[in-house]
């Protein structure tokens, strides 16, 4: 039944007594009654008694939907008996203070933490979700689920991700009990060389320059259907094949899905660009006769159908990577870029399909300080272990270069630093976004990316010097010559500032399942919907990653664009690990958004280990960003600290008082915090031997938690 509603605009303050975020696991998929509004989704039974205000509306779910799918694969065997048996956290360690407090909500936000025993998919587009959960059910493990949601989000997210552009991803494996790495960037034309694209820009002789996002010559090589592919081979249960995997989201393509509506405020903002960044722009708008061209953007809560993806998607689940980077696909590529000036050639995509994603080593650091073990060692599942005196704190893990996660990294281990010295107290929950604790994450941010906006750079081209980076007395002397706890630094030098620090529109999402495997994962056009220029026939835009490179008339930079080089790479996926137990998982996360991420990674832990917030609190907590999000909006490397609204008027008088440069940022423009997700993993304190996921999914984008 339907109710005939307007769904939009929706003010949930006119009913602020009303339930929110009731029974997820029914959310979705229960054949019973679903009610829905622009930030939540929850069940009723049929014969629940309710007076549904007129901002809802009530629909009545396929009660088919449960009996189509394969039930889960049985457990798996157990661990080979060289590992210690693992004795991760308790659920009780998930809400420090105990839930028991009566507190409602921290933060102005409408989301609980949500659980499950199975698995749990956790991203910023419910329909994305649907899929991922789809590919779970049908027995496919965490990886195999996130290459769904990936080409989920990819159909319902095109403003922010694609395979047209890159991924990289973490995968924690339950059985081996390791975090493993996975680089699905591609690299530069083999044609462009720093002087053949200064020419084609028309750069003069001795100007530094720089490739813009919209050119041509930002397009790099698409690793991210490589990576997708790869990703299953090499982590994926083997139980579920690509075409199934794909599957939901070729459904999506061919037979339409409702836009939400953070998707259609920036789908409408790209639609200008979407039109002139080549000839096939209305592949990716609606169709529309009383509009310029008859196309449009679509709006929230319409339609939107692109089969020429979904068929992109045909050939990729028919012809694995060779269906992207040889035949229709490739072809169609090469000549959108080589009919507009670019340099790619077939054989630089042949490149990429042969060589494939890089299994890398992810780097980590092992994180104790604000008194995390006396935090969590009355958390840890086994009593007797607790006696022993373990080794209690977390092991942060980031991708490597060319990715950024070195900065987070960086900057935790120089708040350690600081602590230890005495330069800023050991902080706890009172401390929680009050100035000293920002002003002390700021600071430590921008020493950590002085050093990261140098020297990060492909690896295989240029050394990068990460366990120097990271080791304990280059951080130490780093934090004694560069932090004062009374005043806003300047900015810290390392060189010149590194083109890499510009915004972007990326998805974040992490998925877990049964058998106690978590995946974090990141796919990303890099700005919006990239250089916005579409494929003939392919359906979805080109990346712009390539604009990250140096064109540095010296030569000098570590970053320096080459032939067959990847560029300094924002997106960067994480994860944490036990350390009293020999690494049990604690947790997947991630924040996407940029020059944000690393940024968004410290805030969100911290929040977590620090603040004592639950994973949903802490991805509500109000955020900071140094340096301006987007090149238009000033300076991307600054002395400017743009503060969230909602941030304590005291904490942001503070900052100021201390000589920093605030702005408080509200409505659409939070976007520049990012979007994350977060998923930990517990053991219940009594029913010990039955592990509890527990997410949280930012309230800044679409998406929810959603659990199997």
């Amino acid at each position: 039944m339907h109710l005939p509603i307007s769904l939009f605009p929706l003010n949930l303050d006119r009913y602020p007594t009303f339930p929110q975020n009731i029974d997820l696991n029914y959310l979705l998929f229960s054949p019973c009654l679903q009610l829905h509004s622009a930030y939540t989704c929850f069940s009723l039974p049929p014969t629940t008694n309710l007076e549904i205000p007129v901002s809802y509306q009530v629909t009545e779910v396929d009660s088919e939907f449960p009996r189509r799918y394969t039930p889960p694969p049985p457990p798996p065997p157990p661990p080979p008996d060289n590992l210690t048996p693992t004795m991760p956290l308790t659920t009780t360690s998930v809400f420090p203070p105990a839930s028991t407090t009566g507190e409602f909500i921290k933060f102005a936000g409408r989301r609980s933490v949500v659980h499950s025993t199975k698995g749990i998919v956790a991203c910023t587009q419910p329909l994305a979700a649907k899929c991922g959960i789809q590919v779970l059910d049908a027995g496919g493990n965490c990886v195999d689920a996130a290459v769904a949601v990936a080409a989920g989000l990819n159909m319902t997210e095109p403003c922010s991700t694609g395979i047209g552009g890159d991924m990289f991803c973490l995968f924690y494996s339950a059985k081996d009990r390791k975090i493993h790495a996975l680089n699905g960037s591609g690299r530069s034309g083999a044609k462009c060389t720093p002087e053949t694209i200064r020419q084609s820009l028309g750069i003069p002789e001795g100007a530094t320059g720089a490739i813009p996002m919209d050119s041509v010559h930002a397009v790099s090589v698409p690793g991210a259907a490589a990576g997708w592919c790869d990703a299953v081979q090499r982590f994926g249960s083997g139980r579920v094949n690509l075409e199934q995997i794909l599957a939901p989201a070729i459904e999506l393509g061919e037979k339409g899905f409702p836009v939400s509506e953070g998707v259609a405020y920036f789908w409408n903002r790209s639609e200008p660009q979407l039109r002139r960044a080549s000839p096939n722009g209305a592949e990716m708008l609606k169709r529309d006769p009383s509009c310029l061209g008859g196309v449009r953007a679509p709006r929230a809560g319409e339609i939107m159908k692109n089969p020429t993806l979904a068929s992109t998607f045909r050939a990729l689940a028919t012809s694995g990577s060779a269906g992207f980077y040889t035949g229709r696909v490739a072809e169609a590529l090469i000549k959108a870029v080589t009919d507009l000036g670019g340099h790619l050639t077939l054989d630089d995509l042949a490149h990429h399909l042969s060589t494939g994603s890089e299994s890398v080593e992810a780097i980590s650091l092992q994180f104790r300080g604000f008194n995390v073990s006396k935090t969590l060692r009355s958390e840890i599942a086994d009593p007797a272990l607790q006696k022993l005196e373990p080794d209690i704190g977390v092991e942060v893990w980031e991708h490597p270069p060319n990715g950024q996660g070195v900065v987070a990294l960086m900057a935790l281990g120089i708040l350690e630093e600081l602590e230890k010295a005495g330069k800023i107290p050991t902080f706890g929950p009172a401390d929680h976004n009050t100035t000293p604790y920002l002003h002390a994450i700021i600071e430590a941010l921008r020493i950590a990316f002085a050093d990261a906006s140098w020297f990060v750079t492909d690896p295989n081209v240029e050394r990068v010097p990460v366990s120097e980076l990271l080791s304990r007395p280059y951080l130490s002397s780093r934090a004694h010559e560069l932090f004062s706890p009374t005043t806003a630094g300047p900015l810290p030098s390392h060189g010149m500032p590194s083109p890499a620090h510009q915004s972007s529109d990326t998805v974040y999402f992490a998925v877990s399942d049964s058998e106690g495997n978590a995946v974090s994962f990141i796919n990303s056009n890099y700005g919006g919907f990239g250089t916005c220029i579409i494929p003939e026939g392919c359906g979805f835009t080109l990346q712009n990653r390539a604009a990250n490179f140096s064109l540095d008339a010296s030569g000098r930079h570590p970053n320096m664009l080459a032939p067959r080089k990847r560029p300094y790479h924002t997106i960067i996926p994480a994860a944490a690990t036990n350390l009293h137990d020999g690494g049990s998982l604690h947790s997947v996360f991630g924040v996407m958004g940029g020059f944000m991420q690393p940024q968004g990674h410290v805030q969100v832990l911290l929040g977590q280990l620090v603040g004592g917030l639950n994973p949903q609190q802490a991805l509500d907590a109000p955020r900071v960003c140094i340096g301006a999000g987007m090149p238009e909006d000033g300076k991307v490397i600054s002395t400017k600290v743009f503060a969230e609204e909602g941030m304590p008027e005291e904490t942001i008088a503070g900052l100021r008082q201390l000589g920093h440069d605030v702005e408080v940022v509200t409505g659409q423009a939070r976007s520049r915090f990012g979007r994350g997700q977060i998923i930990r993993w517990t053991t219940d304190p009594v029913e010990s031997d039955i592990g509890v996921w527990s997410a949280g999914s930012d309230m800044r984008g679409d998406g929810a938690a959603y659990p199997q």
